[in-house]
């Protein structure tokens, strides 16, 4: 490993021509047509930098991990390493969903750089055209697929245990990322923190009462721990609306440098939260011409749609691989169709109450966290966006602490539209 560290260095446009040259899978990817290459950066997260590279017969997209948070700076620093796993879920979620994950073009461990299928225009990241009212009909139709396949197909359902092991192990080195996920989901909304920001002064009086909030911590405290020690499936790991990319008819899932063997219920809740967070920024997004009331019944049916759809698609996936090596529940023993309907049953209830958990803690965190969402950021009136800012925390607390009262998403529905309306 001191040799791989030795071999990085940080690229920028002119280097990174350099290291195209000399790299044979990516000049093959231009057609070894190098004149005339354009560059651009456009890396906007929070950690990596990104390049869009094209030339006349072809092509990607570099992403490069930095060893600190980029939107921090050296002050925190970050492994190159989440790069390898990045990698590593791509081409694992790939495989089971290559209609909704780019392909990888190839990989450089020592420079911590991932050469991708470039998603060209008009595809944009889903966050912003939440922003600007846009509906995607194959929304959750492609949501949910990629959620059943990824999910179910390194599960345990599907998984002997030992080959579930060995997986568990590989993504187990994914540890420095996974514990920045402890940090900003589950520990510092909930403290004093150095980094934590908010709309203040007008949520000053929100972020104590998160802070006093005994019920709410004793529940996060077991998510936190869900999310420590349950290694249920090969989980992205940051799947908010900013990890995907779509057009009217594609969806694509990118960046998942966050990922692990973890609870199934936090790629879910994550982004089912980032959708009813973009459903409370509607309001300040409003104007004379359109009040976007239309268009925030669209996202609530997207929330609805994703999760019945893929409650389907999982359990169907279920039923069509019950009597093979997955080792959850084996046939031996659940050899009666009333008890697969109820171990069924209860595993989705289990995993319903779960996603809402960890769809309600990402909510919070962006809040009252160090990392918003430009949903609500992007809103100048600052009472205004307090103001969709302070519903959807209220909404997050009360689905967090009451979520194993729910028994259908339309009840979650229901809660959200009572605590929107005037």
């Amino acid at each position: 490993m001191a040799a791989a560290a030795d071999a990085f260095r940080a690229l920028d446009e002119a280097s990174l021509v350099e290291y195209i040259k000399a790299t044979p899978a990516l000049r093959a990817q231009l057609g070894e047509q190098l004149e005339g290459l354009a560059i651009k950066e456009v890396g906007d997260g929070n950690l990596n930098f990104v390049y869009i590279v094209a030339g006349p017969a072809g092509s990607f997209v570099i992403k490069q991990a930095i060893p600190y948070v980029r939107c921090i700076g050296t002050s925190w620093p970050l492994t190159k390493e989440r790069a390898y796993f990045e990698s590593l879920a791509l081409k694992e979620h790939g495989s089971l969903c290559p209609n909704h994950v780019p392909q990888v073009y190839h990989f450089d461990r020592p420079m911590s750089l991932i050469a991708m299928r470039y998603l060209e225009p008009p595809h944009i990241i889903l966050r912003k055209g939440l922003i600007a009212g846009i509906e995607y009909p194959l929304l959750a139709q492609h949501m949910s697929d990629y959620l059943a396949r990824t999910l179910f197909f390194t599960s345990l359902l599907y998984h002997a245990t030992l080959e579930h092991r060995h997986a568990v192990a590989e993504f187990c080195g994914n540890a420095e990322l996974c514990r920045l996920t402890e940090q900003v989901v589950f520990s510092d909304p909930y403290m004093v923190s150095q980094y934590n920001r908010w709309t203040s002064p007008h949520l000053d009086h929100d972020v104590e009462a998160v802070r006093h909030d005994d019920i709410l911590k004793i529940e996060v405290a077991e998510l936190k721990s869900m999310f420590c020690e349950r290694a249920q499936a090969l989980i992205h790991g940051d799947l908010h609306t900013g990890s995907v990319m779509v057009t009217i008819d594609s969806t694509q899932v990118i960046d998942p440098e966050f990922a692990f063997y973890g609870p199934m219920g936090f790629d879910i809740g994550a982004f089912l939260g980032n959708l009813i967070l973009a459903f409370f920024s509607q309001d300040g997004h409003a104007d004379k011409d359109n009040d976007r009331t239309v268009y925030k019944r669209w996202i609530l049916r997207m929330i609805e749609e994703t999760w019945n759809l893929f409650h389907h698609k999982f359990v169907s996936l279920w039923n069509e691989n019950f009597d093979g090596h997955g080792e959850a529940y084996l046939v031996g023993i659940y050899n009666k169709p009333e008890l697969q309907l109820l171990v069924q049953k209860k595993y989705m209830t289990d995993l319903f109450h779960d996603a809402l958990g960890f769809g309600a803690a990402k909510m919070i965190r962006r809040i009252v966290g160090v990392a918003h969402v430009e949903d609500f950021e992007s809103i100048s009136d600052e009472t205004k966006r307090a103001l969709c800012e302070r519903r959807a925390l209220d909404c997050a607390k009360t689905i967090l602490k009451e979520r194993r009262k729910f028994e259908t998403i339309s009840q979650v529905i229901s809660v959200i539209q009572e605590i929107s309306a005037p």
